[in-house]
């Protein structure tokens, strides 16, 4: 199906990641040497509302294989089916839909197919765009792991590798003064991060958003601690994660973007509640986007480079519609599935009976507490 392709658009949708330039090289040098011309939009779906792009060629999608962050930019708020322009009488914003000039811009500039390389959010937009004529290939990205449909999503791994490191530091400061020290880590309402983060970290009370905690429990697990000799613990905690009987922290809410409800501080009311119920000292450390910055590790250049290689692919075989994935990690096979999968739904770690992860049990087993 080569031969129906001639020009492909690619674009950067959602938060940014480690690993992203990875797969705009991967899918460009690939096509590029397929005959295929490749337009790079900017700032994901904005520029493609506003038609603002760039050619991508060999010379600029060389040396960016390390970067962090994305060469062609992105944007979290572009829904082109409900775009935030201006405000209605009452104050509240106004929402257009521009889908139609996303479509006359694709074909205005002779675009065959386009990839889109985004989160859950970015791959519902792509399944609506698609469902109006357009062949589009997804490529998943978050550093949460969140996605449904694939197993990884590249820029995790390098955002466990950043919180790790961070615990490993603020465990010498931890155990100089004798301190609690809660960890807040990124994840929304997923637990991955803090879960990979906490067991890689030696983190001694690990908080998922899945399993809804007791500051009593928590407060329980630093005394035992405190009472074996132990007079320093690591708390690491999700943005997400709530007490039981308790809601989530939310640090902002935006009614203009596609996710108004932005977590945030759940990491400062830990260590407020822990010393007031065990009398120790407590500080937290909010990492925030330094999860989602820098350069990507290796495992995450690798796996942008074959998740792009692999879009090229499926646009080589006539596939419409799918989203590359990744299921069975210990294989680390990939495949694709529908771009629609996703929409509307996230992979949290699992906690139920008979189904939860292996890692939380691993994690028990070297005396994790998980706050319940």
């Amino acid at each position: 199906m080569t031969s129906a392709i001639r020009r492909i658009g690619l674009l950067t949708g959602g938060g940014d990641c480690p690993g992203l330039n990875a797969v705009i090289r991967a899918v460009a040098k690939d096509a590029l040497r397929a005959g295929i011309a490749v337009t790079g939009f900017h700032d994901g779906f904005l520029g493609l509302i506003e038609n603002r792009a760039t050619e991508l060629t060999d010379e600029n999608t060389s040396g960016i294989l390390h970067t962090g962050g994305t060469i062609l930019g992105t944007h979290n708020r572009a829904n082109p089916s409900r775009l935030a322009r201006g405000t209605n009488p009452d104050g509240t914003p106004c929402f257009v839909d521009c889908t139609d000039d996303c479509l006359h811009h694709l074909a205005q500039r002779g675009i065959d197919a386009l990839v889109v390389v985004g989160g859950d959010g970015s791959m519902t937009i792509a399944a609506d765009i698609a469902e109006r004529g357009v062949n589009i290939i997804g490529v998943p990205k978050t550093i949460d792991n969140d996605l449904f449909g694939t197993d990884l999503t590249f820029g995790f791994l390098t955002a466990v590798q950043t919180a790790t490191d961070a615990i490993d530091r603020v465990q010498t400061t931890a155990a100089s003064h004798h301190r609690v020290m809660v960890v807040e880590v990124m994840g929304r309402h997923a637990g991955w991060i803090s879960l990979y983060a906490g067991l890689a970290g030696g983190g001694d009370v690990i908080l998922l958003p899945e399993l809804p905690f007791s500051f009593d429990v928590v407060a329980d697990a630093v005394m035992q601690r405190r009472r074996a000799g132990k007079r320093s613990s690591i708390i690491v905690v999700s943005e997400g994660a709530r007490p039981r009987d308790g809601e989530q922290v939310v640090a902002r809410i935006d009614p203009t973007s596609p996710d108004p409800i932005r977590l945030g501080g759940i990491g400062k009311v830990v260590a407020d509640r822990v010393e007031d119920l065990t009398g120790i000292e407590s500080r937290f450390v909010v990492l925030g986007h330094v999860q989602r910055g820098g350069s990507p590790i290796a495992a995450d250049r690798i796996l942008g480079t074959r998740f792009g290689h692999y879009a090229m692919g499926l646009l080589r075989s006539g596939a419409r519609s799918r989203m590359v994935a990744m299921q069975g990690l210990s294989v680390g096979m990939l495949t694709d599935v529908d771009l629609r999968v996703p929409a509307g739904k996230q992979r949290l770690v699992p906690v139920g009976r008979g189904e939860e992860h292996a890692l939380i049990g691993a994690a028990r087993a070297v005396g994790t507490s998980f706050g319940v």
